[in-house]
């Protein structure tokens, strides 16, 4: 017999040795390090509250995390492109008011008043991006005076007062179930998978990563990226515009101060992620294990009858914690 040929029977170690080194890829990604802290945050809070890990709580953290969720997606592209978008909370709370003004006082049916919604939505962030691509205002100057802009529009228009009194069939996207799976949470799940899609196949998904590790040589490489940036800043509006129409529907009236402090939550979940503030890297995943991480400690640590403030704290910490630990595993990695 060839001494080169390898024993069918026994293990591969080329194989073995792939394996091991995937495995360890994997473990110490930004992905795999807060999947570990995930599960270790939910083996504590399960023992401190038997409720925790019940099916009904966690779809009904689910439901109530899927707005956030929503807003998250697009802010996982616009960070990968180095920019921000401080705004999605007020462009919530200015889509809310358009839905319920212009189905309750302007007496539109209330299915066009929810595409109207979409579209004033989608033109807020679309506005962002104009500012940003055409007058190369630095998206955080840009986002932080229409933030205030939109919610002083969102107040104006309202004038102090709450829309309610919504037709039942209204309510399936904030309160409905389709296969006992929250509706908010079915359409959260949905964008996620064609986010994961936009970025890990498509060309979109190379040009913002393209444009996130250097904007200037993007430019100049023919890439079309006023195109793309537009067209994220107005998903973004897009997508905190259907958060509106879901939290509506949840909390069954319009007020114009909803969404006040979303972007904080939305930023802290993509940042946590994985997604550099500094451009060029990110995932959907990381985002999403960053949200659903978020979301548990807030319930797990209320279940545990744990106030506000201190909860506030815990998070804060657990956030610095991750972070500290994904650069140190890192730094030894690139060492």
């Amino acid at each position: 017999m060839n001494s080169n040929t390898i024993d069918p029977i026994q293990p591969n170690p080329t194989k073995s040795a792939n394996f091991g080194k995937r495995l360890r890829s994997i473990l110490f990604s930004q992905e795999g390090i807060l999947f570990i802290i995930l599960m270790i945050v939910m083996a504590v809070l399960s023992q401190l509250n038997e409720n925790f890990l019940t099916s009904s709580n966690l779809l009904n953290q689910g439901r109530l995390m899927s707005e956030v969720g929503l807003v998250a997606l697009p802010m996982t592209f616009i960070i990968i492109t180095a920019g921000i978008d401080l705004s999605v909370g007020s462009i919530l709370g200015l889509s809310a008011i358009v839905l319920g003004i212009l189905w309750k006082n302007v007496g539109l049916p209330l299915e066009l008043a929810i595409v109207l919604c979409l579209v004033i939505g989608s033109l807020a962030g679309l506005v962002n991006g104009l500012f940003i691509v055409k007058l190369d205002v630095p998206p955080l100057i840009m986002t932080l005076a229409t933030l205030a802009l939109y919610r002083g529009l969102a107040q104006g228009v309202s004038q102090a007062r709450s829309v309610t009194g919504y037709p039942e069939w209204f309510y399936i996207f904030g309160q409905g179930r389709i296969f006992g799976i929250p509706t908010q949470l079915w359409l959260f799940i949905f964008g996620t998978i064609i986010s994961i899609i936009i970025l890990r196949r498509t060309t979109l998904g190379r040009y913002l990563y393209a444009i996130g590790h250097n904007p200037v040589g993007a430019k100049f490489s023919g890439l079309p990226v006023s195109r793309v940036l537009l067209t994220i800043y107005a998903y973004s509006g897009f997508m905190a515009a259907l958060a509106a129409v879901i939290f509506v529907s949840r909390v069954t009236t319009t007020r114009s101060d909803m969404g006040t402090g979303l972007e904080l939550d939305v930023i802290a979940a993509v940042v946590l992620g994985g997604t550099s503030i500094f451009g060029g890297k990110g995932s959907i995943l990381g985002t999403l294990i960053g949200l659903i991480l978020i979301q548990l400690l807030k319930n797990g640590l209320a279940l545990s009858g744990v106030t506000s403030d201190a909860t506030i704290i815990v998070i804060g910490t657990v956030l610095i914690l991750a972070i500290l630990i994904n650069n140190f595993v890192q730094s030894r990695r690139e060492g």
